[in-house]
C-alpha cells in the first residue's frame, strides 16, 4: 500500500531519499517544523496520519496535523465530503456555526476547503479551530486537516490556512499536474 510519507520526506530535505524521483500521483505535503508522526495506520484503503509538536501525543496535543488517504475512492467529492463533516461537527459541539465551503483547484485537480470552529468541544472542555483541505484526485481522494485546542488570533489562523494551500497533488502521467522537480531530476 502507497503511504503518504513517500512524497512527504522527499519534499522536505531528508536528504536520504531526496534523491528518489515520484512516480504516479503523490501528495504533496509535510509536517509542519516542530512536528512529529504522533499515529499512522493503513487499513481497508485508508492510509491515515497524524502529526503532533514535539514533546506532545495524539491523546494530549494542542496542535495536529491529520492527513488521509483514500486510496481508488476518486468518485469522492471534495465539496460534500466537508458538507458531510461539517453536518456531523454541528451535530457534536454546542454553539458552533455553518462555515462556507469553497471550492479551489490544485494543481489541475477539483478540491474544497473549509474552517470550522468550536468554542467548547465536550471532550476535552477546550475550544478547538480546524481547518480542512479535501482533493479529488484521478487515482485516489486526499484530505488533510489541521487543528488547534484554542481559539487561534488572525495570525495563527492565516498561517494555518497557508499551510494547507501549500497541500497539492502531482501526477507524473499528467502534464496538467505535474510533479516538482527534486534535486535537478526531471520527474517522469
Amino acid at each position: 500500500m502507497k503511504l503518504v510519507m513517500i512524497s512527504l520526506v522527499m519534499l522536505f530535505g531528508l536528504s536520504s531519499v531526496a534523491q528518489a524521483q515520484f512516480a504516479g500521483e503523490n501528495l504533496l505535503v509535510g509536517p509542519p517544523p516542530g512536528f512529529k508522526l504522533g499515529f499512522q495506520e493503513s487499513r481497508g484503503g485508508v492510509s491515515i496520519q497524524e502529526w503532533v509538536p514535539d514533546g506532545e501525543t495524539v491523546q494530549n496535543w494542542s496542535e495536529m496535523v491529520t492527513v488521509q488517504l483514500f486510496q481508488n475512492r476518486r468518485d469522492l467529492d471534495p465539496r460534500a465530503m466537508l458538507d458531510t463533516i461539517q453536518r456531523g461537527w454541528l451535530k457534536a459541539c454546542k454553539g458552533s456555526a455553518p462555515a462556507p465551503i469553497v471550492a479551489v483547484k490544485t494543481n489541475g485537480y477539483d478540491g474544497a476547503t473549509m474552517v470550522l470552529r468550536c468554542p467548547l468541544n465536550g471532550e476535552t472542555g477546550k475550544p478547538e479551530t480546524t481547518a480542512f483541505r479535501a482533493i479529488r484526485g484521478r487515482d485516489s481522494f486526499y484530505m488533510v486537516q489541521r487543528a488547534v485546542r484554542s481559539v487561534p488570533d488572525a495570525s495563527r489562523l492565516e498561517r494555518i490556512e497557508n499551510y494547507l494551500a501549500s497541500v497539492s497533488v502531482c501526477d507524473t502521467r499528467s502534464a496538467q499536474s505535474p510533479c516538482p522537480n527534486l534535486g535537478g531530476r526531471q520527474s517522469k
